[in-house]
């Protein structure tokens, strides 16, 4: 087999003939794209700020496109984060065919895939912090995680999220918040948190009896001379979203008052001078409170793996979006002065896997971290001939895999698969280990069940879920993507009001409409329900890839996208 050094020498002696894949071309030209262009920055003022989020536990670089269907309602409609390829280049002035194209939009993936490789990895990710804090001195810097860190792999799963606390303890960021962490269980939380180097943060997680904080809200730090106050916000909606039988003594919410007395009690009472809020709200989520909390200068935004490779202002409070999967570092330098901030300077810093040198402690730790899981990691057990992936508000490729292997392995007529936005992709004619399935699908709560629903049962769960998803007030937004549909086809107005987005269902089987009287035999899976008997979803997926061998695309949903 070539190695990449051999196939990129192949691919230029070729360029002559590669005239109609233009995108293409350039790609290859620009893969001289080193470390040090990725860490060239000019400082600016007292403090640097270095971002990460959303890495879903995934400890090695991986491949991962970006959705190309994203849509904004309300007054997001048509607004950054809510643009996708095309869009998104123009919007922002990016090149097709760029390493800003390949890492933030969906435009030629896998083409692009192959000419710049992985991305992430925690090892590099690691060679980018100490970098930036070997520039800056390490007293100028903070690196904030924020959450969905100790959920996404086998290896997670398996250690019940230790392996990640020990490495991110090698990281060191100087604080974190959480959303995936609490599907561990209220106990375990605890035991991990226990086990940290640094702070959890979470101003809005309270116990059910008291209404006492459960976690610390605030840490203070003290950079380049300023005092900073760093206020955690973990997932709001965790028990609606998540098992609530997991953390029964735990609620959650926004809590917009709380916060604006935090962020008072911070500046006015202890004096901090700049204040970020680590938050996995979710970017329209956060983009509304920005506009109603006062003094809040950065907003570290999390939950719905969004990137922009430039922050949004709204008000004075700039809003950061950095991504998942461990795809990007922020940097952001920021001058303060009287207790606001007068300046700043940005970059979203692209973890190439191929262009970074991995660090070599870190290397080390994750390798001992997987070692008791590489071989079966490693198993191949089929391969794919189109791209992988499952990213997007519908159904991607590889939720159509889950549910073909649902509704075969479960004799059902209708699968339904949550729209969960984590999981990696794969370029076509790639091998498909265990690890790539296990990305998707590690989770602790993940039985298939098999049941009876009516007709009108299930134009209930799509409405709910669509609401959740395209409700014009962020506030009511749970983050996520539409709930992936098996063996029935249907019509969705994103804009249409609460009942009424979800028109024509189809069984694809007969063609003939869906009675909402009759019942159906229904497969799926992450039920929030408690006592729920069925295989882990994994073993079915695994099965079905193995009989097949090559995947060259399930054909088992149908989802047209109408506006009213």
């Amino acid at each position: 087999m070539l190695t990449r050094r051999e196939l990129l020498q192949v691919a230029v002696a070729a360029a002559p003939l590669l005239v109609g894949f233009g995108n293409v071309t350039r790609a290859l030209a620009r893969q001289r794209l080193g470390q040090e262009d990725i860490l060239r920055f000019e400082p600016l003022g007292q403090v640097t700020i270095l971002h990460i989020t959303d890495i879903h536990a995934q400890l090695v670089p991986l491949y991962f496109r970006e959705p190309s269907v994203n849509i904004g309602v309300g007054e997001a409609a048509g607004r950054p984060p809510h643009l996708t390829g095309r869009d998104f280049l123009a919007h922002f002035g990016l090149e097709a065919g760029s390493p800003e194209a390949y890492m933030l939009t969906s435009e030629d993936f896998d083409a692009l895939a192959r000419a710049y490789g992985k991305v992430g990895g925690l090892d590099r990710i690691a060679t980018l912090v100490e970098a930036v804090r070997a520039e800056r001195g390490e007293d100028r810097v903070l690196l904030l995680d924020g959450g969905d860190t100790w959920q996404g792999s086998w290896t997670a799963l398996r250690t019940r999220g230790e392996d990640m606390v020990r490495a991110m303890n090698l990281l060191r960021p100087d604080a974190m918040t959480a959303h995936w962490e609490f599907t561990y269980g209220a106990e375990r939380v605890e035991e991990l948190i226990g086990m940290l180097e640094f702070p959890f943060l979470a101003q809005n997680v309270r116990d059910t009896d008291w209404e006492e904080p459960v976690f610390d809200g605030v840490a203070y730090f003290e950079r380049g001379g300023v005092k900073v106050a760093v206020i955690g916000q973990a997932f709001p909606y965790t028990p609606v979203a998540n098992p609530r039988w997991m953390i029964p003594q735990w609620s959650f919410g926004i809590r917009e008052e709380e916060l604006q007395a935090l962020v008072r009690e911070a500046r006015e009472q202890e004096g901090a001078e700049l204040v970020v809020l680590l938050s996995h709200n979710g970017f329209d989520v956060d983009h509304k409170l920005a506009s109603r909390v006062e003094g809040i200068d950065v907003i570290l935004t999390g939950h719905t793996h969004d990137a922009m490779p430039r922050p949004m202002k709204v008000g004075n409070t700039l809003l950061v979006a950095t991504g998942s999967h461990g795809k990007f570092v922020s940097r952001l330098d920021l001058r303060v002065e009287g207790g606001r901030v007068v300046d700043y300077a940005y970059k979203l810093m692209p973890v190439l896997a191929d262009a970074i040198v991995p660090h070599p402690e870190m290397a080390k730790t994750v390798t001992e971290l997987r070692a008791p899981y590489a071989a079966e990691l490693s198993e191949v057990v089929g391969e794919t001939e189109i791209t992988l992936y499952r990213r997007g508000n519908f159904n991607g490729t590889m939720d159509d895999v889950i549910l073909a292997a649902l509704l075969e392995r479960r004799e059902a007529e209708i699968a339904l698969s949550p729209g969960f936005r984590w999981g990696a992709s794969l370029p076509s004619g790639a091998p498909i280990d265990r690890e790539f399935v296990y990305t998707h699908t590690a989770m602790t709560y993940p039985q298939v069940y098999r049941i009876e629903m009516t007709g009108a049962q299930l134009k209930t769960v799509m409405e709910d879920v669509a609401d959740n998803l395209f409700n014009p007030d962020p506030y009511y937004q749970q983050g996520g993507d539409m709930v992936r549909v098996g063996g029935m086809g249907y019509r969705i107005d994103p804009t249409a009001p609460m009942g009424r987005r979800i028109i024509d269902m189809t069984l694809l089987a007969t063609g003939e409409p869906v009675d909402p009287d009759r019942k159906y035999v229904v497969a799926g899976w992450a039920s929030v329900n408690p006592d729920v008997e069925g295989p882990p979803v994994w073993e079915l997926v695994l099965d079905y890839i193995r009989d097949r061998r090559v995947l060259g695309g399930e054909k088992v949903s149908r989802v047209e996208l109408v506006r009213g």
